[in-house]
């Protein structure tokens, strides 16, 4: 059989290149897919690395600087950090987890200094190393995946999984978007390191961001937890894509004839905006910075002050509008569930890392902002590799013998005898407008849920009835990617019956205690959700919801 017989992404003899076989496939080459690899090569693994863009400059992380959840192993430190956004996160967030990741993280950020990074010092002359220039960061990962010997696939989207008869995960096939070459990579063991889904919304190092893992992970029975809480937004100027947004500490946020709008510069602002954007333009103003930090603010993060200076504003005297942009899963924390420590997913041989898996566990249903997603990234991805590279040392003489098949469906596979052609560009647009609106998806009701699952049910019935051309395929996995990434969002949402985290249910304005667990869903012509007791690593409850078309109509007509 051969490796991709049950899909229409058949490669032939002549246009196919390369055909890998290694111990352990990476899916990304963002900080936790780097991590990964290094980390699964450096347990002995033979490693592949497959990216969408280019490994070292493609991804949100690349893009700018990031702040780390960096802390030096004091104990009061330590308490005062994980303590500082339990709350904010509605207590779903794991000591556990949280002192793993904050053990592995400065581990591995002083490996880094090792390697070379030029960490800058403080006043005192000691090493500052709770943040990371992106250029300068991934540079150096990629260094050293190269030179520990990782094969790196650059411009090479993965399109969909290999598994084996037992359901195991056996490697991943996909096309080179240079040459429109098509590959396949064998492998004992996967890691799904894609990033989140930001529905192509121009936030800043996005653009490849769409939630394929999340589907690829899916088609092979994969469950998503918490993406309930993937409706995050980045402040960024009305004219620019830049959702960098530490430096609006020093903002003043006001109305269009200056007056200071109340409550925007809080910690809790960002709603206060998105309200006064559904009726009239917010302004903004970096007035409250001295001198000496407008100096440190250029010098940290220069791309911040590019689109200012192309428009001759000067950001810090001068008022600008600003908007949010959906940043959705990136900022959010949904995603791929993992089901121990070891960073695996509910399938066998199955592993996530970084914005992929859910980040719950230390940031609960509050964003993680770059600090904490950037400390998942790396301790995540340390720890997928490892384990990974483990389970393909116990597999190693029985993969050879597997036979495997392809598994991806939307877009590959119609359920129609003739299909339609898949109208790519109006499936994202119809998508867009059912998660931009903050009517819809930052303050959410039950009628505009369901209103809007109804359209993104009718979306993936287009999309599973309709057949992309060859050369859209990759534009039509991830249109799929995105519908499917919305429908357990908003699926989870209108289960959660009370406002927790970023999830804000204006319905159920209060957060309600017997609610404190995980929601899990999965599924894709049928989407259900599941809630998964909190810590205790047992269902409570023992029930699934299907979620349907018809279930939505008959909430709209209640």
């Amino acid at each position: 059989m051969n490796a991709t017989q049950s899909c229409s992404f058949e490669p032939s003899t002549t246009d196919f290149y390369p055909n890998l076989q290694v111990d352990v496939l990476v899916i990304g080459g963002g900080p936790a897919g780097t991590w990964a690899a290094w980390s699964a090569t450096s347990s002995g693994a033979s490693v592949a690395l497959v990216d969408k863009g280019f490994c070292g400059t493609s991804g949100c992380a690349a893009a700018s600087g990031n702040g780390v959840w960096y802390v030096p192993p004091d104990r009061e430190a330590r308490e005062a950090a994980m303590a500082s956004r339990e709350s904010l996160g509605g207590f779903l967030s794991s000591r556990d987890w949280m002192t793993r990741v904050l053990d592995r993280t400065y581990e591995n950020v002083n490996l880094l200094a090792e390697w070379g990074y030029p960490f800058p010092t403080d006043d005192e002359g000691k090493p500052y190393r709770r943040s990371l220039q992106g250029p300068e960061y991934m540079r150096l990962m990629r260094k050293q995946i190269k030179r520990a010997g990782v094969t790196v696939l650059d411009h090479s989207p993965a399109l969909q999984l290999l598994v084996d008869s037992e359901g195991a995960v056996g490697g991943a096939t996909g096309i080179n978007r240079q040459t429109g070459k098509k590959w396949s990579v064998r492998s004992r063991a996967v890691v799904i390191a894609t990033g989140g889904c930001a529905f192509l919304s121009k936030a800043l190092g996005c653009n490849v961001l769409t939630g394929d893992g999340y589907l690829m992970a899916a088609e092979a029975g994969a469950e998503m937890s918490g993406m309930e809480f993937s409706n995050a937004y980045g402040i960024s100027p009305a004219f620019s894509s830049v959702t960098k947004t530490l430096f609006y500490n020093w903002a003043t946020f006001t109305y269009e004839d200056g007056t200071p709008i109340p409550g925007a510069g809080s910690q809790r602002g960002r709603s206060v905006i998105a309200k006064t954007l559904l009726t009239q333009p917010v302004y903004a103003i970096l007035d409250k910075a001295d001198a000496q930090m407008r100096v440190y603010m250029r010098s940290a993060q220069p791309n911040f002050f590019l689109p200012f200076d192309r428009a001759l504003i000067d950001p810090f005297t001068q008022h600008f509008p600003v908007t949010l942009r959906l940043e959705g899963t990136v900022r959010g924390t949904g995603g791929i569930r993992i089901v121990d420590e070891t960073c695996a997913t509910s399938v066998k041989g199955l592993y996530a890392a970084g914005d992929a898996a859910t980040r719950e566990l230390i940031c609960g249903g509050f964003t993680g902002g770059g600090s904490h997603n950037a400390a998942w990234a790396i301790s995540s991805g340390f720890w997928s590799g490892q384990s990974a590279a483990e389970y393909a040392v116990e597999l190693r003489d029985k993969a050879t013998q597997r036979r495997l098949v392809g598994i991806g469906e939307a877009g590959f596979k119609p359920q129609s005898d003739r299909p339609q052609h898949l109208a790519v560009s109006e499936v994202i647009r119809a998508v867009q407008a059912e998660v931009f609106p903050y009517e819809r998806n930052y303050f959410r009701t039950e009628q505009g849920l369901s209103e809007s699952l109804g359209m993104l049910h009718s979306l993936w019935e287009e999309i599973r009835h309709s057949q992309a051309e060859d050369k859209q395929i990759v534009q039509a996995r991830e249109a799929a990617a995105m519908v499917a990434t919305a429908r357990w969002m908003y699926s989870s949402a209108i289960e959660r019956k009370e406002t927790r985290g970023m999830h804000k249910h204006l319905d159920y304005p209060e957060q309600d205690p017997q609610q404190q667990d995980y929601l899990v869903s999965g599924g894709l012509d049928k989407v259900w959700v599941k809630p998964l007791g909190k810590g205790a690593g047992e269902q409570r409850g023992n029930y699934q919801l299907p979620i349907t078309v018809n279930h939505y109509h008959q909430l709209l007509t209640k």
